[in-house]
């Protein structure tokens, strides 16, 4: 067991000492930010300006009604969303012209165009030179609907004061049930789950390669012949297994600090922003670190054995790389399969398929995210999870005592069983 401790101990301090891993522990978290910042950002500069348009009515009287609709709009500092500059009837062809030139010129951002009889299939326009401006046309769409509507309803006698509280709308909040009682659901449990299981499937990957690398290297550079000559390859390969683990621990503990610390700040200045902000914010609750940190360990342990005999194979960067990919996309797979879990949580293919070993670290997680499963189904998973693990650490021990000393081309599948047997 003491030299299953060095060997933890060397991996551990030598990776945890680099510049790699102080740089990617800070900036993973702050790009993270940075996106997230930089996202809100933009999305409130895209909405801060008050958009000059004219609107050009072919129709009969229906410009009035959508000007004032679109008036009401209104942008986060207060301001007008629209500004309606000119509303012109009955315009022709020279005028459309006219407004053409003066919204490439930049005098306007945009016209709408009503045309004669919008009702028998002939879509209103919206004229500009901006290609996301779509992502804003729901106020257009509603302002028009309204101003058809309206005319449809005066024409038959209905007021327009009777006709906005017949037609007053209702927004529906989803309020969740969970363990600490109700909650405004405004889809922060889905981003929380997808985030969580995007950044398992990256550690997954990040620190299974890095023990194929550890192995490689020790092996192309002979490190390895005076190593077996001390300590045994089965404790060898549970030191690296493990000491890998800590430095992935060890991260995964900065960043679940750095996220409380940020969220508990972020939390502090929107109440003082906004005193109703405090139910709206996103709460992660422990027990689903606890199953992140759990799946972490079982993923861990069956991906890195597999990258750790990959290592223990090759003699070449080309060769780990080959052979690297199947299991790679093994775990992109699962990223594909969010999909399955976010439109069902508790079909039968979503719990099929968290239960699959090689997808249950995040699927499972993302199923515990967004509704928690029977007791059941997550004790199954884990389960499942545990006697795969120990089954492919069983054969991976077997390969990695023959291939750690083996040099020259990859081995082909027969010589893979002769070395199974034979160690």
């Amino acid at each position: 067991m003491r030299k299953v401790w060095l060997v933890i101990k060397r991996e551990y301090l030598s990776r945890v000492k680099t510049k790699g891993f102080v740089i990617t522990t800070i900036l993973i978290p702050a790009l993270l930010i940075g996106f997230i910042a930089f996202d809100i950002a933009a999305s409130n500069s895209s909405l801060s300006q008050t958009q000059r348009i004219a609107i050009l009515d072919g129709s009969h009287g229906l410009a009035e009604s959508v000007a004032a609709s679109l008036g009401q709009d209104k942008l986060p500092d207060g301001k007008p969303a629209y500004k309606v500059t000119e509303t012109i009837s009955q315009p022709g062809l020279a005028v459309r012209a006219m407004l053409e030139v003066q919204v490439r010129s930049g005098k306007l951002d945009g016209f709408l165009w009503i045309p004669p009889e919008p009702s028998l299939g002939k879509n209103p326009q919206f004229v500009t030179k901006s290609a996301t401006v779509f992502t804003e046309m729901s106020a257009m769409d509603d302002a028009i609907t309204e101003a058809v509507v309206l005319q449809r309803l005066q024409g038959r006698g209905i007021s327009t004061q009777e006709l906005h509280r017949l037609l007053e709308g209702m927004d529906v909040h989803v309020i969740r049930l969970t363990r600490r009682g109700e909650t405004e659901e405004k889809g922060q449990s889905l981003i929380v789950a997808g985030i969580m299981a995007m950044v398992l499937y990256i550690a997954l990957v990040a620190y299974g390669v890095r023990t194929m690398r550890s192995v490689q290297e020790e092996k192309t550079s002979r490190t390895m012949e005076i190593l077996v000559s001390s300590i045994r390859p089965l404790q060898l390969l549970a030191g690296k297994i493990l000491g890998v683990a800590a430095v992935g621990l060890t991260q995964f503990l900065i960043w679940a600090i750095s996220a409380g610390l940020l969220s508990a700040y972020g939390l502090t200045i929107a109440r003082q922003l906004s005193p109703s902000a405090s139910q709206y914010h996103i709460h992660i609750p422990p027990a689903l670190l606890a199953f992140m940190i759990v799946y972490f360990i079982g993923g861990y342990f069956l991906y890195s054995s597999i990258y750790a005999t990959i290592g223990a194979l090759v003699s070449s960067e080309q060769d780990a790389q080959q052979l690297q990919m199947p299991v790679t996309m093994v775990l992109v797979v699962g990223i594909l399969l969010f999909q399955v879990i976010m439109q069902n949580p508790n079909s039968s293919r979503s719990i099929l398929l968290s239960i699959v070993p090689f997808w249950s670290p995040m699927l499972m997680l993302m199923r515990i995210g967004l509704q928690q499963p029977p007791v059941w189904q997550i004790a199954l998973s884990l389960a499942v999870l545990a006697l795969t693990d120990m089954a492919v650490v069983y054969v991976t021990a077997r390969l990695y005592r023959v291939g750690v000393l083996m040099y020259g081309k990859r081995p082909s599948l027969v010589e893979l069983a002769r070395w199974f047997r034979y160690s």
